[in-house]
């Protein structure tokens, strides 16, 4: 089998690949309603797939870095059913979405590794859910705490993090910064 988000999963869908392109922070990869021709794995930055709300919020369907599969979901889409924006700088490789299909009908172990990817996606997502339902970002944080093994990532990666739970930055650093006093201050 073909072992999830192994190495060699990654390696396959690369090998389908027609070419790499980068994408400029801010850029559009595809937008609603455009053709499904290609699905992208991220390589190097971070691309949100958005969906534009009728009282113009912005609902954050994905948030795909290195070494997810953007828009997954449409591979028997005919159409995106959302935009796939660059948060920063993003190098990506476009895979003809004609020979994920193809893989997919012809490679039992490609299939399997394929379901396998799409539950592991399917359970962040659940988890993401599960975060933003609380109402506290002390809640939000001790929850995301909990699914990672209660280890903070490095300060440099603080803002997503705090997009990953869904509040502001500022919320975040305030909550953490309570953490810290309270810890100085129960200190023996």
């Amino acid at each position: 089998m073909i072992e999830i988000m192994s190495d060699t999963f990654m390696d396959y869908i690369r090998s389908l690949s027609t070419r790499r392109k980068p994408f400029g922070s801010g850029q559009d990869l595809f937008n609603q309603g455009d053709d499904v021709e290609s699905l992208y794995l991220v390589e190097a930055g971070v691309v949100h797939l958005v969906r534009h709300q009728a009282d113009g919020n912005v609902a954050v369907l994905q948030r795909a870095s290195p070494g997810v599969i953007l828009a997954e979901a449409s591979v028997f889409s005919s159409v995106y059913h959302c935009d796939a924006v660059a948060v920063t700088d993003v190098n990506a490789t476009s895979v003809p979405v004609q020979a994920i299909r193809r893989a997919l009908r012809s490679n039992s172990d490609f299939a399997e590794g394929w379901a396998s990817y799409l539950s592991s996606q399917l359970q962040q997502t659940r988890k993401r859910a599960e975060i933003a339902s609380l109402k506290t970002v002390a809640a939000r944080l001790e929850s995301w705490l909990a699914w990672n093994d209660g280890g903070l990532p490095s300060k440099g990666d603080w803002k997503a993090l705090a997009d990953d739970i869904g509040v502001s930055p500022e919320a975040l650093y305030r909550e953490l910064s309570k953490r810290r006093r309270s810890f100085v201050r129960d200190r023996p």
